[in-house]
């Protein structure tokens, strides 16, 4: 089971979430994202992002990810166009399996800078896997710096719920879920909540994989996306 597990950890069953499994020691997989956002309030804003990923793998349990670029195309009432955002580093080290454990555990870091923004990420990884259903969480917490001088600054705490059934070595659909607690200024004043969910499908064979997910805004918030669109494609070395 453990050379299953490692052969398709790059295989993404989610698009907003991680999984616990890191990828093999010497394999080399690129990942291209695409994430389509939809804001309707009265501006009715559309941004769609694009990350582009070299993943690593480097011991049997540590991997490392750099994002080259990550920029967007977005377009409002008032002007369109597209934009550099930010470059970053990401790590991930697994401390159990979700296969042979009672339950998969590993945590995740990421630092990520632009022209006017400077991001710190850490999350908290843990899965199982039940034959063909995987099941999975995380836990994010996000300080994030922006604008002229990163005067401005901003918390953010997430829990992410996903289940995903494999109807085939190739096939998976699921579900996930994402529920967003954002402190402007590291206050809750505004008690801003966001809640997300929607189904996924990924589709895998050989060295490549595609996974989407259209997730709906389950809550009311005027400045949070209506609903967002995410294609992760990958393909391994």
């Amino acid at each position: 089971m453990l050379p299953s597990t490692a052969a398709l950890a790059g295989a993404r069953h989610f698009t907003f979430l991680y999984e616990a499994p890191t990828s093999a020691p010497g394999s080399i997989e690129l990942e291209n994202w695409i994430t389509w956002e939809r804001v309707t309030n009265r501006e009715q804003s559309d941004q769609i992002g694009f990350r582009h990923e070299i993943e690593i793998g480097v011991t049997d349990h540590f991997q490392a990810s750099i994002y080259f670029v990550d920029w967007f195309y977005e377009r409002n009432r008032n002007q369109s166009g597209f934009n550099y955002s930010d470059s970053a580093i990401e790590l991930i080290y697994n401390l159990t399996n979700p296969v042979i454990d009672p339950v998969g555990l590993s945590v995740y870091g990421e630092i990520k800078g632009g022209r006017q923004n400077f991001e710190l990420e850490s999350k908290l990884i843990a899965q199982k896997n039940f034959g063909p259903l995987i099941l999975d969480y995380n836990l994010t917490l996000e300080a994030e710096w922006e604008e002229q001088g990163l005067q401005e600054r901003q918390g953010e705490l997430q829990q992410a719920l996903g289940a995903s059934y494999e109807l085939s070595p190739r096939i998976s659909v699921g579900l996930e879920f994402l529920h967003e607690f954002v402190f402007p200024d590291w206050r809750d004043q505004e008690k801003i909540r966001n809640v997300l969910v929607g189904p996924n499908v990924a589709f895998r064979h050989q060295n490549w994989f595609v996974t989407v997910t259209a997730l709906a805004q389950a809550t009311n918030t005027a400045d949070e996306a209506d609903f967002k669109v995410r294609t992760i494609f990958g393909f391994g070395f």
